[in-house]
Order: C-alpha cells, then sequence, then structure tokens
C-alpha cells in the first residue's frame, strides 16, 4: 500500500488547485539535465559525422541515433502525460540519460575495445544511474524503503534482459562490431543487476533520509 505525498508534489494545499504546483528546481539539476542531454545529442552528432572511427564503425551507430534520443524523451513525455504535475523531476531526468552518453563517449574513444574490463565496470555503473532515476520517479509516494530498493532492482533486471536481447537483435541484423558472447552476456546480466540493486539502495536511502528528515522538522514546528 502508498499513498501519494503532496508534499512532495509541490507546495502543500488542494490537489485540484494547479497554482500549487511548481517546477522550481532546488538543486541545479536543471542545468545538470542539460548538459546530459546536451552531450547525448553532441556524441551521437560525433558518431554521424565521423563514421570511419574504430569505436564507431560496425557498432550500430545509425540505430543507437534512433533509439537513444528515447531516453531523453521519457521524463518530460511521462511529466506531460501525468498533467505536468508537480516539481519536474530534473535529477531523475539526467540521471535516466547519463547511461547513455557513458555508452556513446565509451564507443567514441574506443574504450570498449582498448581496455578489457572497460564493458563490465560500464554496465555496473550505468545501470547504478538507471534504477536510481527510476527510484527518484517513485519520491511522490510514500514507500518503505525495502519497497524502493525491490521495486529499482527488479526494474534493473528486466532492463537488463531487454537491453541484451536488443543488442542480438541488432547483431543478428548484420551488424559486426557487437561480437557478442554467452560469457560476455551472462556477466553483462549479473554486473547490471548488481549496480541496479546499488543504485536503488543509494536513491532509496536518499529519499526515505530526507522524509525522515521532514518529518521530524515538521514535529519540531
Amino acid at each position: 500500500m502508498y499513498q501519494e505525498d503532496p508534499g512532495l508534489l509541490g507546495q502543500t494545499g488542494d490537489m485540484d488547485d494547479p497554482d500549487r504546483y511548481t517546477t522550481a528546481n532546488p538543486g541545479g539539476g536543471r542545468h545538470l539535465m542539460w548538459v546530459v542531454k546536451g552531450a547525448l545529442a553532441a556524441s551521437l552528432l560525433a558518431g554521424l559525422l565521423f563514421p570511419g572511427i574504430p569505436g564507431v564503425a560496425g557498432k550500430g551507430w545509425p540505430e543507437r541515433c534512433v533509439g537513444y534520443p528515447i531516453s531523453a524523451l521519457v521524463v518530460p513525455a511521462i511529466w506531460v502525460l501525468r498533467g505536468r504535475r508537480g516539481r519536474y523531476p530534473y535529477l531523475a531526468d539526467a540521471l535516466l540519460v547519463v547511461p547513455f552518453v557513458l555508452d556513446l563517449l565509451g564507443n567514441l574513444v574506443n574504450l570498449f575495445d582498448t581496455m578489457e574490463q572497460f564493458d563490465d565496470v560500464l554496465h555496473f555503473v550505468n545501470w547504478t544511474f538507471l534504477v536510481a532515476a527510476f527510484v527518484m520517479f517513485l519520491r511522490p509516494y510514500v514507500l518503505a524503503r525495502w519497497n524502493l530498493v525491490m521495486l529499482g532492482s527488479g526494474l534493473g533486471a528486466i532492463a537488463i534482459v531487454a537491453w541484451e536481447g536488443v543488442e542480438w537483435v541488432i547483431q543478428e541484423m548484420g551488424t559486426s562490431g557487437l561480437q557478442l558472447t554467452y560469457d560476455d552476456t551472462v556477466g553483462d546480466l549479473l554486473l547490471s543487476t548488481s549496480g541496479g540493486i546499488l543504485g536503488a539502495a543509494l536513491a532509496a536511502t536518499a529519499l526515505t533520509r530526507r522524509s525522515d528528515s521532514n518529518e521530524t522538522t515538521s514535529e519540531q514546528g
């Protein structure tokens, strides 16, 4: 069971009063969001302009140019569909796009082919960001920490299965640069799931601590 916390959606007051909602950004998250999305666009453009780069050639860059920008549109689309309710989740938006930027940068500088463990490290780190973003989306709801961790971890596990499936489809379409193997796929599944658990735990801890702090302040007031 959960309940929506009106205090986390904006100012307190009538839930149907549009004036109570705000897009204020107290932590500079808006600037971070635009920096990350700008880096995403610049990285994709660089790969299109210089397709012969070793880390770009044969890596399905045109497909990435179609799919990766969707990551920058997910949060705005959900926010609009929800009626623009509450404070815009700038930080969560930025965190969601970071994994795609890191993947593109790793290809542009050819780290996947020159550093043996780079792919493993990136899977862990990317899923930490990805799942942390998802847990941040749950901010308006009053959920116990263990609920947040379980929900985030589950999404992370589902996401890496989907990711590996998409990579397999791209390879089967004729892309030669991915070089997927059974060992690589299983390792990616384990590392990404572990990173997702960490991201869920960190984000859940941050949210519940903030909630506890708000409750303590309210009681003292």
